[in-house]
């Protein structure tokens, strides 16, 4: 069974810091690259930040120098760590886990998400 399972979201103050950790299961985590997306009200779904299989990383422009993205495979578990958190940052963050097959539609699988909420 196929579990994507986020935490550590929560309320922070505006400068403030959290991380946020994605536990999966039911499928082999290191081959996956991994994301982070965030949704904030009447807004898209957007990426936030990825990690390949291989540990390359992406950002979008908006957190590159604020937030983190690393993975460990011993526990297959990826996080994110956002520093200086800003109110735009308030969103829910999703984690997203892909598999991309050139024989066939890719494998996705995404977590419930979690709320980060940037206030003073």
């Amino acid at each position: 069974q196929v579990q994507v399972v986020e935490s550590g979201g929560g309320s922070v103050q505006p400068g403030g810091s959290l991380r946020l950790s994605c536990v999966v299961s039911g499928f082999p985590f290191d081959t996956y690259a991994m994301n982070w997306y965030r949704q904030a009200p009447g807004a898209e779904r957007e990426l936030v930040a990825g990690m390949t299989s291989g540990g390359s990383t992406n950002y979008a422009d908006s957190v590159k120098g604020r937030f983190t993205i690393s993975r460990d495979n011993a526990k297959n578990t990826v996080y994110l760590q956002m520093n200086s958190l800003k109110p735009e940052d308030t969103a829910v963050y999703y984690c997203k886990a892909v598999r991309t097959r050139s024989w066939a539609k890719d494998l996705v699988y995404w977590g419930q998400g979690t709320q980060v909420t940037v206030s003073s």
